[in-house]
């Protein structure tokens, strides 16, 4: 067994190629909006609407609104289906799955504050709140192949040992890629070569074209507990802060197989790499905001969200097996033979960006009298600063300064990959006494930089009905979503790999039951 501090190099080297794939870099800030049917229905917007307990997530200024109590559930289907396109072969493959919209309790009352002077008297407003909401949900699955006649995954190998001309090194220094391919002859070493002064070939047969497969197999969630606090003075003012917890679970299995596209017996038949990532943790964030009514009709809202602090443990196998026909014939390795029979581990901190809102809502036929309102127009509008996110190394596992290099060199990665983008919201609902309609469109912006990535964009489109009588409520809501994207199932730094154009599709479902207290 190597010994920790080789192991934890490769470990990185490992954490490297995983986190710096477009869909895993964007893992925990690139999400779509979750809540409550009612908020799902108008496109998430809730930064300045208020009255809803997804208010916490969103701007808990809204809590403020609030002069009794919600005790709100929220069950959700959801179910994705991702079409692929790469090297001119289309692929489908879809998931569905049980989730949770913003679930909770929210406890409000109004009261008067007397003092001196003109403003001897005021009406104020106080409620807390209490909510589990699934922020981001990580279960699709993606499929897609292609005949590839212009390079191989094991070039990525070739890279990594660039240099290298000891074989034991390459045999045993990179135990989640290069020492796998090698020890099973995915790779292999120049005819000719000395001991310390080798050069190393690909078995795959390029010229001839390679049936390349790449298969994923994601799932987990970040589901946050919230705890805040809302207030009002006059109803015209209205301020809160939530807490946030998150907690993360995430789990990804990826096969990437190419084969020998002939029927010829070339000494190689395909080889396959199998990834294994599980990601654990949990962190804080804070959210802050502030509604203000000029008129009765009109609300404005800002908020801001801080980063996220994560503190996260991977846990990482990979598996290489490789059929050579009549030179080496069928050869498996996994990494666990370098790792005393256990999985790599890695804890790190994760910090997302920050997070910043305004808002604005015209009520119709704006009343204290909520059951004589008419409906409402609201439209949000966030900044998200991509490029903000970044990794830190805890001191706690290991401070070494290569480690801190590596992390640097990844938030500078980071830093040219991503840029800041516009998020927009908008929505409305129509009431007719007891019942409601809403409809809603939410837009969330390219997070790539325009030299580094083809565009990405997300769409969603929703509608609803409600229903509120003698202080129970339901609500049901349709969300479509459709995005666009492209996945790399490796990169090369010595010439440019054709990446997969993924059209993923969404569905989501959300039934909120409610009761006034």
């Amino acid at each position: 067994m190597k010994n920790y501090t080789v192991l934890l190099c490769c470990t990185l080297l490992s954490f490297a190629v995983n986190s710096q794939e477009p869909a895993d870099a964007l893992r925990f800030a690139w999400t779509q909006p979750n809540g409550t049917a009612r908020q799902q229905a108008i496109g998430g917007a809730m930064a300045s609407l208020g009255g809803d307990l997804s208010a916490l997530y969103v701007n808990p200024a809204g809590l403020g609104f609030y002069k009794t109590g919600d005790l709100v559930l929220s069950p959700a289907y959801l179910r994705t289906r991702n079409t692929s396109s790469y090297l001119g072969k289309s692929e489908t493959d879809q998931r569905g799955t049980i989730g949770l919209g913003t679930t909770g309790v929210v406890t409000g009352t109004q009261f008067y504050e007397h003092g001196m002077g003109k403003r001897s008297q005021q009406k104020r407003t106080g409620a807390f709140g209490i909510a589990l909401n699934q922020t981001a949900q990580f279960n699709s699955n993606l499929l897609y192949r292609g005949l590839n006649t212009r390079n191989s995954y094991s070039q990525r190998f070739l890279e990594e040992i660039s240099g290298i001309g000891d074989a034991n090194q390459v045999a045993q220094n990179f135990p989640f890629g290069s020492s796998l391919a090698f020890n099973t002859f995915w790779i292999d070493t120049i005819g000719g070569g000395s001991s310390g002064n080798f050069r190393y070939k690909s078995r795959a047969p390029v010229s001839t074209g390679l049936l390349q497969e790449y298969c994923e197999r994601s799932r987990g969630a970040v589901n946050e507990l919230a705890l805040g606090y809302g207030g009002s003075v006059n109803d015209k003012l209205y301020f809160g802060f939530t807490l946030g917890i998150p907690f993360v679970f995430f789990n990804r299995t990826t096969t990437f197989t190419e084969a020998d596209a002939t029927l010829d017996m070339n000494n190689f038949d395909f080889a396959s790499i199998e990834q294994r990532l599980e990601t654990n943790g949990n962190g804080l964030n804070l959210k802050v905001g502030v509604i203000y009514r000029p008129a009765p009709f009109w609300r404005f809202g800002l908020a801001i969200h801080t980063p996220t602090w994560l503190r996260l443990t991977d846990i990482y196998s990979a598996t290489v097996t490789t059929d050579t026909e009549n030179y080496k014939s069928l050869q498996t390795q996994s990494s666990s033979i370098f790792t005393n029979g256990e999985d790599a581990q890695f804890t790190y901190f994760h910090f997302t960006p920050y997070r910043f809102l305004v808002s604005g809502s015209y009520v119709i036929n704006e009343t204290e009298d909520v059951t004589r309102q008419k409906g409402f127009l609201t439209a949000d509008l966030e900044y998200v600063n991509y490029k903000a996110s970044s990794f830190k190394v805890d001191p706690e596992m290991d401070n070494s300064q290569s480690t801190r290099n590596y992390f640097s060199e990844l938030n500078t990665a980071i830093d040219n990959a991503y840029r800041g983008a516009l998020n927009l919201r908008v929505g409305g609902e129509l009431k007719f006494t007891t019942l409601m309609t809403r409809v809603g469109v939410a837009l969330l912006g390219n997070p790539y930089q325009k030299n580094h990535s083809p565009a990405a964009s997300r769409l969603q489109l929703s509608g609803g009905l409600g229903y509120r009588n003698k202080g129970n409520f339901i609500d049901l809501t349709y969300v479509h979503t459709a995005g666009t994207d492209t996945h790399y199932a490796y990169r090369l730094t010595q010439q440019p790999v054709e990446g997969a154009a993924i059209q993923s599709q969404g569905t989501r479902v959300v039934l909120t039951f409610g009761h006034k207290f």
